[in-house]
């Protein structure tokens, strides 16, 4: 609250009635002093000078640095395509069963075979945790507990930072709604080559044979160790994008290296669903969450 310089006139009692009104009303707000926040959402939020660099910021009620934990949120589209927005329909279904949580949701430069490809894709992703974790203050969000949510594309995306990208050990919960996990099989084994491959070269920037370090490097498969942070896992049988055979293997590789873990299945399900089982989705994934996020 911002108070008005008064005249010197003021009588000495007045001024010890505002002085204790303010006592007042400061103890008893929260986080430090400053008053109750409203819920906030922030939309085209730059995180870096690129048109493509931005984020929806969601912000909850009464939040506070101690308690206030972050959902980034990262969308699918063939790294060459989509938008922060395909999540616009399921977000307020995830922030009603969040609760007090913030949640970004953000956009990425898309690959274009040349200039554009997966090393400045993740450079965004590093880039915008490293802008959430500068607005700390600011948002009143606890920038040391953050779960990372991507599907397809985006969960790949989502993946490689949380396995590979982690050293702080900020992000304490991942969520893979079936991100492709090691791009060389993807190329080389996926039953639609015709269309897959021309896709994943466009973003790798190459084949496994002309890109080998590529290929490597952007698997997350290759990163799984004991310490990267606990996944949740959505897959559907019939998913002719990305074969289910790339979370099956990622599953018995967290298996191996004892990453406490959850994978679901639907079955007859493809490349994303709807009704009941996307309910199921968000309830598993948000629960997971909670758990992890605390």
């Amino acid at each position: 609250m911002k108070i008005a310089k008064g005249k010197y006139s003021i009588l000495p009692l007045l001024l010890i009635a505002i002085l204790a009104t303010t006592s007042c009303k400061k103890s008893s707000t929260d986080d430090g002093g400053s008053q109750a926040l409203a819920e906030q959402t922030l939309v085209d939020v730059p995180y870096a000078a690129d048109a493509s660099q931005k984020m929806d910021v969601y912000l909850p009620a009464n939040r506070s640095e101690a308690t206030t934990y972050i959902v980034v949120m990262v969308h699918g589209g063939s790294w060459s395509g989509g938008d922060k927005t395909d999540f616009n329909t399921d977000i307020p279904n995830i922030r009603t069963l969040l609760g007090n949580y913030a949640i970004f949701n953000i956009n990425y430069r898309l690959a274009n075979g040349s200039s554009i490809l997966l090393t400045q894709q993740t450079d965004d992703i590093n880039t915008a945790f490293a802008y959430i974790t500068s607005k700390a203050a600011e948002y009143h969000v606890n920038t040391n507990k953050i779960a990372l949510m991507g599907a397809s594309a985006g969960g790949h995306l989502a993946l490689l930072k949380a396995y590979k990208a982690n050293a702080d050990g900020r992000i304490k919960a991942m969520v893979d709604l079936f991100g492709p996990t090691d791009m060389a099989w993807m190329y080389n084994n996926h039953p639609l080559p015709i269309y897959t491959q021309p896709i994943i070269a466009n973003v790798m920037g190459g084949t496994p044979t002309t890109s080998a370090a590529a290929y490597t490097s952007g698997s997350p498969i290759n990163f799984v160790t004991s310490t990267v942070p606990p996944t949740i896992i959505f897959h559907g049988t019939i998913d002719p994008v990305v074969p289910i055979s790339e979370s099956d293997r990622l599953n018995t590789k967290l298996q191996t290296a004892g990453v406490a873990h959850q994978y679901i299945t639907y079955i007859g399900e493809g490349h994303s669903w709807v009704g009941t089982n996307l309910t199921d989705t968000y309830n598993k994934a948000t629960d997971f969450i909670k758990n992890w996020v605390k």
